[in-house]
């Protein structure tokens, strides 16, 4: 699976409908500063789901619309299409060819799309989390993320690797079992603790009985 196609209208920048086209190979976007090379990198990070406006470089959700420049007037919504070849089948879906799209609305309402049909976020999450490419993975590295990285502490850095490997939920699902295992451990100390303290008045019934016992035996003679 590779990204083929990115589509941008009204996205912060992008006024008019842009469209980027990729190979399978690696693909490098130039230009100087200030050009929207780092918007490009934005747009496929909200049409994935994205919802950090840090990770956006955004102070709320509208400044992803195009606010005007020039003669250019403002927006009012803000659409990204991401288009992905899946002739791997590496996305659960029967299809060769993927579509993602997103709009946004100066009035908060967002939509979700998938080859063209809408979704919802959570739907939209779930599938890309099976490809590892979903908001919370680490498929997009943004500017300044290695530096990040660099400095984080050996325990920080082994968790973003566990979680970028797909090995947090797995130490979850340990940590819960053991939690689980300690919680059945103390219910089963407390069961004999109370097994301990009938047994007495558990051998009082059984003499109890035997001597009852007894005593019919003698009585039926």
């Amino acid at each position: 699976m590779y990204v083929k196609r990115l589509t941008l209208q009204g996205f912060k920048s992008f006024a008019q409908e842009t469209t980027f086209e990729f190979g399978s190979g690696v693909t490098a976007i130039i230009g100087p500063n200030g050009s929207g090379k780092s918007n490009v990198a934005d747009a496929v990070r909200w049409v994935l789901g994205e919802q950090g406006l840090r990770l956006l470089r955004a102070r709320k959700q509208e400044d992803v619309i195009f606010s005007g420049a020039g003669d250019s007037a403002p927006l009012g919504m803000a659409e990204v299409t991401l288009t992905l070849d899946n002739g791997d089948g590496w996305l659960p879906l029967d299809f060769s060819e993927i579509q993602i799209g997103r709009r946004a609305y100066r009035d908060g309402d967002t939509e979700y799309l998938l080859n063209g049909s809408r979704i919802r976020l959570r739907d939209l999450n779930d599938l890309l989390q099976k490809a590892n490419v979903g908001q919370n993975s680490y498929a997009i590295m943004g500017q300044g993320m290695v530096d990040e990285v660099l400095s984080l502490s050996p325990q920080d850095r082994r968790s973003l690797i566990d979680e970028a490997a797909d090995v947090k939920p797995f130490r979850v699902k340990i940590a819960d079992a053991h939690n689980r295992l300690a919680s059945t451990r103390e219910n089963m100390a407390k069961v004999q603790i109370i097994v301990d303290e009938l047994e007495p008045r558990l051998r009082l019934l059984r003499r109890q009985a035997n001597r009852a016992s007894e005593h019919r035996e003698l009585s039926a003679r």
